[in-house]
């Protein structure tokens, strides 16, 4: 990539990352805060105790997650043909572009290519995040017999976050690969990465791409690229819930994410 592209080719689709993940974040960290804050006053009056259990905790953050990936899924769509356009075949010229583009050529519904496999990957990926962090927390606070979570220093924090992230990128991670398929099903642009008889392939849908890509590249083909990934994504989760808790405590908010 680096000698056909050139490190801007490292960049292509960034942006429109960056313009995805900010009301992506926002969303899934309130959502999240919301429904622990409800279970836990649920949880309360029912058991008399507020704390919440891994089971509950990966049930609000795979909530938050599906409320989040949905608002935001389009962009991540534009952000998904921007990455894989061609230097001399390039068809999008942007966001703006892409997104006309899309919806003039294969409908509004176009958006939406890979949002069920994403639906079902983010239930473990985003709910096995914030259940693994925040159980990690607590327990780590039980064993050194600490009160505060301020007393986690900021290094064991980003480890549970590392934690917590390759967990859930792991379990997630076959969805991915289908959702990245199915974006880029039947769009010609894409026919150089993934073609068959000098067509784009097309999917009908996520069980034909699960059977399709095991049936042709085997089973290790739905676990193609993890380790990059794996770069990428557990170093962003902990540095996500980090700076999330940062900020908090900065502006004198309440610090803990759940109960």
């Amino acid at each position: 990539m680096a000698r056909t592209e050139g490190v801007r080719g490292m960049m292509k689709g960034n942006w429109t990352n960056c313009v995805r993940i900010i009301p992506n974040s926002a969303v899934k960290f309130l959502t999240y805060e919301q429904l622990s804050r409800e279970m836990s006053d649920h949880y309360r009056a029912t058991t008399g105790s507020g704390e919440l259990t891994p089971s509950l905790r990966l049930m609000a953050g795979a909530c938050a997650g599906i409320i989040a990936m949905s608002a935001t899924y389009p962009l991540d769509m534009v952000r998904g043909r921007l990455t894989v356009q061609e230097g001399a075949n390039q068809q999008y010229r942007g966001i703006v572009h892409a997104t006309r583009t899309i919806l003039a050529q294969e409908g509004p519904l176009a958006f939406y290519k890979g949002w069920l496999p994403s639906v079902i990957g983010v239930v473990p990926y985003v709910g096995l995040n914030f259940a693994v962090y925040e159980t990690l927390k607590a327990a780590l606070l039980k064993q050194y017999g600490l009160r505060d979570e301020r007393d986690l220093s900021i290094v064991v924090r980003l480890g549970c976050g590392a934690m917590a992230g390759s967990m859930g990128q792991t379990v997630a991670y076959p969805f991915d690969v289908a959702r990245r398929r199915l974006q880029m099903s039947g769009w010609q642009g894409a026919k150089d990465l993934h073609s068959q008889g000098g067509n784009a392939v097309a999917y009908r849908g996520m069980v034909d791409c699960f059977a399709r890509t095991v049936r042709e590249e085997g089973f290790q083909a739905l676990f193609k690229g993890l380790w990059p990934n794996y770069l990428k994504v557990v170093p962003s989760i902990a540095i996500a819930f980090v700076t999330y808790e940062q900020v908090k405590d900065w502006l004198g908010v309440e610090f803990r994410i759940s109960e």
